[in-house]
């Protein structure tokens, strides 16, 4: 018994995925992506959602960024404009269509060292709607009791995705989020 558990320790240090052990994580409940868009019919109010239900897996390593990475993904379904009228509208298939495409996906191919101690830089791919679309921006990482938390900002123009057919909202959306991981 002692034995299997000295050759399993072994492996599991001696295997490419060991290593990063300790700095994989998953997506944790209190994870939310916000957005921000101009609704032009209603006096150019600002339009807040979110969307919940982050799933994924992200390995990161300060130290080790070449090896680090994000693959995560939201529930369309979980969108929440605070009316419900709206939200309806915003699944079918003229905006998210919910049916069809169920999850909004971020899937990183470099993170790079950004300005300061703690930011750093995602390049990858933002799918929407089945519509892939490289997509960069800052993040900031911190963390204190084997959690992660991340934090990013970016926009994108939802047209480049075939959300909405109509110019009643902008075409620019801003986007939050606040990711939480906790280390496996």
């Amino acid at each position: 018994m002692k034995k299997a558990f000295v050759i399993i320790t072994i492996l599991m240090c001696c295997s490419p995925f060991g290593v990063f052990a300790q700095r994989y994580g998953s997506v944790g409940q209190n994870s939310i992506v916000q957005f921000k868009v101009v609704n032009h019919i209603i006096f150019k109010t600002t339009v807040n959602g979110t969307f919940q239900e982050l799933k994924g897996t992200i390995v990161f390593d300060p130290s080790r960024l070449e090896k680090s990475f994000f693959d995560v993904s939201v529930a369309v379904k979980t969108i929440s404009t605070g009316i419900a009228m709206r939200d309806r509208d915003l699944l079918k298939e003229k905006y998210f269509n919910q049916q069809k495409y169920p999850r909004i996906t971020i899937k990183s191919k470099t993170i790079t060292r950004g300005e300061g101690g703690s930011s750093y830089v995602l390049d990858g791919n933002l799918t929407i709607k089945g519509i892939t679309k490289p997509i960069s921006f800052p993040f900031k990482a911190g963390i204190a009791n084997g959690v992660y938390q991340f934090k990013g900002h970016f926009q994108i123009n939802r047209m480049d995705f075939n959300v909405g057919p109509d110019n009643s909202i902008d075409k620019n959306v801003s986007i939050e989020l606040s990711v939480t991981t906790k280390s496996l």
